[in-house]
């Protein structure tokens, strides 16, 4: 018996050991989906519960400090400004003329009754800065091999405090995640597509979120016409272009 057990032990360590470094994998993962800066359209696709809806915008944004969002159709939501700078967001709405800064709970709330909260919104920093990772594991997505990593946060003002996500072993790009909440409740589920290779980054174009504790099929986010690490002048990440 105690042989058995230790050639099952050792057999189980061997295999752990063939698994790669989750914080290595980690840093491949955030050279692909972070940079200096970026400018993007890309339409977001609501599926309700009856309807679909699209919102289409374009976004500035400079590492993980600064973003700013016009959205462009359709006419209701047109002209609608987000800035974000830090840890702080606003919102102008031309049909009120007024700027309103989004702030404690209220970034939990969905964004114009999608998927995304505001924090899903703001959130853009390298995950090795928030996460510990661990690869538990390896199976295939889409037919692509991946690695199976458990994500543990050690920043308490992360909004999800555990992620589970499976990364594409060649491209290092993640195709799907898993949030959860402190408690190991599971929030929301993310699969990502369309992954192709801009500028030598593997970069996934088709994003879709499902929050599970709402109803609908959840909300399809589309880049377009997406360029990384070009000049964006000063004036764009300011509360004076929320009103222009």
């Amino acid at each position: 018996m105690k042989l058995l057990l230790a050639i099952l032990f050792t057999g189980i360590t061997f295999a752990y050991a063939q698994y790669p470094e989750g914080k290595d994998i980690l840093k491949k993962v955030d050279q692909n989906l972070t940079s200096e800066n970026r400018v993007f359209t890309s339409k977001m696709v609501i599926h309700g519960k009856r309807t679909s809806r699209t919102i289409e915008s374009k976004s500035w944004t400079a590492g993980d400090k600064k973003s700013f969002t016009e959205y462009l159709f359709p006419a209701r939501e047109q002209g609608t400004k987000m800035l974000k700078l830090d840890d702080q967001l606003w919102i102008y709405s031309p049909s009120t003329d007024r700027i309103i800064q989004i702030a404690g709970h209220m970034l939990r709330q969905s964004v114009m009754g999608s998927d995304l909260s505001y924090e899903d919104m703001m959130e853009d920093s390298k995950l090795i800065n928030h996460y510990n990772a661990k690869v538990t594991g390896a199976e295939t997505v889409d037919g692509r091999p991946c690695w199976v990593l458990t994500l543990t946060a050690f920043d308490p003002d992360v909004a999800y405090q555990g992620l589970k996500i499976w990364v594409d072993k060649d491209r290092n790009v993640p195709l799907r995640e898993e949030m959860y909440a402190k408690s190991g409740t599971l929030l929301k589920r993310l699969t990502l597509a369309d992954v192709e290779n801009i500028n030598g980054r593997w970069y996934p174009k088709k994003m879709v979120f499902k929050d599970v504790l709402k109803e609908g099929d959840g909300t399809e986010f589309i880049m377009e016409n997406i360029q990384f690490n070009v000049a964006i002048p000063d004036y764009i990440f300011s509360k004076a272009n929320l009103k222009k």
